[in-house]
């Protein structure tokens, strides 16, 4: 819905009405550049969750209004952990700024007002919604020990990867909601485990079926890879089963944060009609029904598919 409005600066020049003229105080100007800097921060953490995770970000822009910020923060503080991997050339870089966000978030928690745009945004919603600080450290150690670059030996392995961060962010997703449930933090656990579209790659199940990474790194589409992506899309599939059993009991101040399934759901569906081949060019682009595919689900206020 879009207002319309008369610039004052158009009136006056109309009706000939002159300007009054007025002298900031210095606590005025001071409190002008804040609001300039926090429009700015605010801006930094909305392209960078626009541009890394489109996904995360579609589903940002529907939650209320008052809370909308706060989960745009948050998504932009998982994107900049997730991308450090791949950013620096070094393992050592990579821990110098893990570490880096592990005294952010410290200082975060000492009220101590960070320059950084990401740390400047988690600190106004930590203070706005009182956050809880393990779930970010949770995240922020996952993140460190998955700078190692080990296989994952089982599908259990890449499901407590999951739990410890996808589950974690949705932790403090609901807290930016004002929900304490026990019913959606086990949705949230289950949705977290299932929730990754890169393919990770768990030791045992390509055993099973024959499969190397090496098969993955040069996108082979032979039927030993696509049964591997099978069982593991078959396992997502079974967190958002267990995710949908709780919905009924759900409160619905919580469903903004659980939307992440209608983009699972999505994924999956088209997985299985690519024939599980991850490398086929329909899944290297994205949905274009996908956003109204969100609002309607927002709208209805559900996030389990009927």
């Amino acid at each position: 819905m879009f207002s319309l409005a008369v610039s004052a600066n158009n009136c006056a020049k109309t009706f000939n009405i002159p300007y009054p003229t007025f002298k900031q105080r210095p606590t005025e100007i001071k409190c002008s550049r804040a609001l300039t800097t926090g429009q700015h921060n605010e801006q930094f953490c909305i392209d960078i969750v626009r541009k890394r995770d489109y996904e995360g970000f579609l589903c940002a822009l529907l939650f209320p209004e008052a809370v909308r910020r706060s989960a745009l923060a948050l998504r932009a503080f998982n994107v900049e952990l997730a991308q450090i991997k791949d950013s620096v050339s070094q393992k050592t870089i990579g821990l110098m700024r893990m570490q880096f966000w592990k005294s952010a978030v410290e200082n975060i928690y000492r009220d101590n007002h960070p320059a950084q745009p990401i740390s400047a945004e988690l600190w106004r919603a930590v203070r706005k919604h009182t956050l809880t600080r393990r779930w970010m450290l949770r995240i922020i150690s996952e993140r460190e020990k998955d700078l190692e670059d080990k296989a994952y030996r089982n599908l259990q392995e890449l499901e407590d990867y999951g739990e410890n961060t996808q589950s974690s962010l949705l932790y403090l997703l609901l807290e930016t909601l004002g929900v304490k449930n026990v019913h959606a933090d086990h949705a949230a656990s289950h949705i977290g485990k299932a929730r990754r579209r890169k393919v990770y790659l768990p030791m045992d199940i390509c055993m099973l079926h024959g499969a190397s990474q090496e098969d993955f790194i040069r996108g082979s589409r032979d039927q030993n890879v696509r049964d591997v992506i099978y069982d593991i899309a078959s396992q997502a599939h079974v967190h958002l089963q267990h995710a949908r059993s709780f919905s009924e009991n759900v409160p619905h101040a919580a469903m903004p944060a659980f939307l992440q399934t209608v983009v699972l759901e999505d994924y999956l569906q088209r997985v299985r009609k690519a024939d599980f081949d991850v490398f086929h060019p329909s899944l290297q682009k994205r949905n274009p029904v996908l956003p109204l595919q969100l609002y309607l689900r927002s709208w209805r206020k559900i996030y389990s598919f009927v």
